[in-house]
C-alpha cells in the first residue's frame, strides 16, 4: 500500500536495475515477492507500522476497521472461528482477531515479515500461529476454516490469483466467508501518484501486463499483477464462491493522511480500494449490515 519511489533501500538489497514489459509466471512472481518483502520488511514496518497498527484489524489507506465494518460477519460470529489470513505481513490483524476470541493462523510468504510477527506476538504476549507459504498452495486440508481473509496481502502480487480463489474455497469450510481488500482495478489506469500529476490517465485499463522491476539479469525483483473489476469478480465466480458485497471506501472526513499512491486529493474523487465479500455456498450463512463509506 505505497508508492514505488519509498523503496530505496530494499531496491539495493534486491539489485533492481530497471523496468520491463513482460509476462511473469507463478514462480519467478513468488520468488520475487518473497525476496522483496524480506529485504523491505523493516524499513515498511518503520514507515507503516503506526498505520496498521500491532493488532488492529485496517482493511485499506481509508483507514476502515473490521471492528467497525464488521465484513467478515458479526463480532458474536468470531470467538472460536478458526480464521485464515492470507497474505498477514507483521499479522496485526491476525492479533487483533485472536483478541476477539478467535483462532486465527497468519500465513505469508516472506520470513522477513514473518519474523516481525514472531516479535510482536512474543511483545504482546498474543499466540498467532505463524505459517511461510504461497498464497497459490495453501498448506492445509481441505474444510479447516471457518473465515478467511487478505488486507491488501497476497492478492495483488500472485500471478494466478484465480488459482488462490479455489484454494480458499477448498480450505473454508461450507458457509464459510472470504473477504479480501486489493488496489481498486481503475487506479492502474492512473500514475502511482498522491498529487495533481496522479489525477490523469497514463495507461490502459485493459492492459494486464503486470507492473515489472527487474535487476541486471533482467530477473523479476517486484512484480504486482493487474485484474480488472470483471477479471475479479470471474475469478470469484469460477472458483465456485458467491460474491455478497463489493465494498469500495469512500475517503474519511478529516482523513488528512497520504499513503503512497492514497490522499485525500484522490480519495475525493475516485475509489482506491475494492474490497470483495464472498463465501463459499452451503452451511450456515451470516450477513453483515454495518455501513461502510463516510464514516
Amino acid at each position: 500500500m505505497s508508492s514505488r519511489d519509498e523503496y530505496g533501500t530494499a531496491e539495493s538489497v534486491v539489485g533492481t536495475a530497471g523496468l520491463a514489459r513482460r509476462r511473469v509466471g507463478s514462480a519467478e512472481s513468488e520468488s520475487a515477492g518473497r525476496r522483496w518483502w524480506d529485504a523491505d520488511a523493516d524499513d515498511y514496518l518503520a514507515e507503516h507500522g503506526s498505520d496498521i497498527g500491532d493488532a488492529e484489524f485496517v482493511w485499506c489507506p481509508e483507514n476502515l476497521h473490521e471492528a467497525d465494518a464488521r465484513l467478515l460477519g458479526p463480532a458474536a460470529a468470531l470467538p472460536g472461528a478458526r480464521v485464515l489470513e492470507v497474505g498477514a505481513g507483521s499479522a496485526p490483524c491476525s492479533r487483533w482477531l485472536a483478541g476477539q476470541g478467535a483462532l486465527p493462523v497468519a500465513l505469508d510468504v516472506s520470513g522477513g515479515m514473518l519474523r516481525h510477527a514472531a516479535r510482536l506476538n512474543r511483545e504482546l504476549g498474543t499466540h498467532v500461529p505463524l505459517v511461510q507459504a504461497g498464497a497459490e498452495h495453501l498448506p492445509f486440508a481441505d474444510a479447516t476454516f471457518d473465515l478467511a481473509c487478505s488486507a491488501f496481502g497476497a492478492i495483488p502480487f500472485v500471478a494466478d490469483p484465480a488459482r488462490v480463489m479455489r484454494e480458499v474455497h477448498r480450505v473454508l469450510r461450507p458457509g464459510g466467508r472470504w473477504v479480501f481488500a486489493v488496489n481498486h482495478p481503475m487506479r492502474w489506469a492512473f500514475p502511482d501518484d498522491p498529487g495533481p500529476d496522479g489525477l490523469t490517465v497514463t495507461q490502459s485499463y485493459f492492459d494486464r501486463t503486470p507492473y515489472l522491476e527487474v535487476d541486471a539479469t533482467g530477473r523479476a525483483t517486484y512484480v504486482e499483477h493487474h485484474r480488472t473489476l470483471g477479471d475479479r469478480v470471474r475469478d470469484v465466480v469460477a472458483a465456485g464462491l458467491v460474491l455478497e458485497d463489493l465494498v469500495e471506501p469512500e475517503w474519511p472526513e478529516g482523513h488528512d493522511r497520504v499513503w503512497g499512491q492514497w490522499s485525500p486529493l484522490r480519495g475525493e474523487l475516485f475509489p482506491g480500494t475494492a474490497i470483495f465479500v464472498t463465501r463459499r455456498p452451503g452451511g450456515a450463512q451470516t450477513s453483515s449490515t454495518a455501513p461502510v463509506g463516510r464514516s
